[in-house]
Parts: C-alpha cells; sequence; structure tokens
C-alpha cells in the first residue's frame, strides 16, 4: 500500500463566471466552507452501462468509507481542469489517459446544479478494474445508475455530490 502524505495544496478560487480571483489552502478553504474553488470528476462506465463505483478508504479527511465517483480531485492551483484529470487518474486509478479518450459530459457550478464547486465531469468507457491506489479505495462495485441511488437511499454513506451527479447526468439510465 502506498503511504499517506497529507497536503495542504493551494486552490484558485473563482468568481461566478469560473474564473480566477485568487488562491488559498485547502484546508482555509473546507474551514471556511466555500464553495467557489474548482475539482474534476469522473465516471467510469463498462459496455453494460454499469458505473464503476468505489469506496473511499478510512483515511480521507473527508467522506471516510464512503461511496464515491470513479475518480475525483481539486484543480490544484495553475491547473486547468485537464490537467488535474489527467494528474488525478494516475494518482487515483493508475491510468495513464489520453484526454482525448475521456468525453466531457458536464460543467457545473455550486449556484445552478447545488454542486459543492465548480466541477468539470468526465466520462470515460472501460470494461476493467482500473488498478486503484489503496490509499483512496477500499473497495469498489460494479453498478447501474439507479442502483447507486438505491443503495444511497437505502442509507449507504456517499459523498454527497455523487447522487447529485447521478441524477443530472443519468436521470433515464
Amino acid at each position: 500500500m502506498k503511504e499517506v502524505i497529507v497536503t495542504d495544496e493551494w486552490l484558485d478560487l473563482v468568481d461566478e463566471n469560473d474564473k480566477i480571483i485568487g488562491k488559498e489552502r485547502r484546508s482555509f478553504v473546507y474551514r471556511n466552507c466555500l464553495s467557489n474553488f474548482r475539482v474534476v470528476n469522473l465516471f467510469i462506465m463498462n459496455a453494460m452501462g454499469e458505473l464503476w463505483i468505489p469506496r473511499r478508504s478510512a483515511e480521507k479527511r473527508i467522506f471516510p468509507l464512503c461511496l464515491d465517483v470513479s475518480m475525483g480531485g481539486h484543480v490544484e492551483s495553475g491547473e486547468d481542469y485537464e490537467t488535474a484529470l489527467v494528474r488525478e487518474a494516475n494518482e487515483e486509478l493508475n491510468l495513464d489517459v489520453n484526454i482525448k479518450d475521456i468525453q466531457c459530459i458536464a460543467r457545473l457550478t455550486p449556484s445552478s446544479h447545488g454542486v459543492s464547486a465548480f466541477m468539470k465531469v468526465y466520462e470515460m468507457r472501460m470494461d476493467t478494474v482500473p488498478e486503484y491506489n489503496g490509499c483512496d479505495f477500499t473497495e469498489y462495485y460494479w453498478l447501474c445508475p439507479s442502483e447507486v441511488l438505491k443503495r444511497i437511499v437505502a442509507g449507504e454513506r456517499a459523498k454527497n455530490d455523487l447522487p447529485k451527479l447521478v441524477n443530472i447526468l443519468y436521470p433515464h439510465a
């Protein structure tokens, strides 16, 4: 298992149009319940229309042992969404992704969609389980979108944005 390294990275702060207006440490952003920072999320979908849904490790600072999107992470200060996506996919899933193989399926904002941050959400088609980082995830499930929501309604703990994203992006699945 990889060593857990806790960092307090710098995040760009953005205005309502997603334009950078400053930067602040991640700890400050969370301590002050800010939502004007950027994140990336990725859903891996297989040929059967199932999403690869991992469970976060117990060591995670926020939402430990909760169900999560296939991959998610902060856009660090100075990065764009795509650079963060490539970096996070490598860190969390040991995937060397080519941005051309991944489709951006949504650009969401806290004010318009009720999500935790400004985010771009991507989708990747893949039928194999990624070699995920054991420091990030403990187990996983292949679930159709409706099954994800049923588990959460039944009491399964999940990262706050997961049911919102599934409802927004896969409403008829």
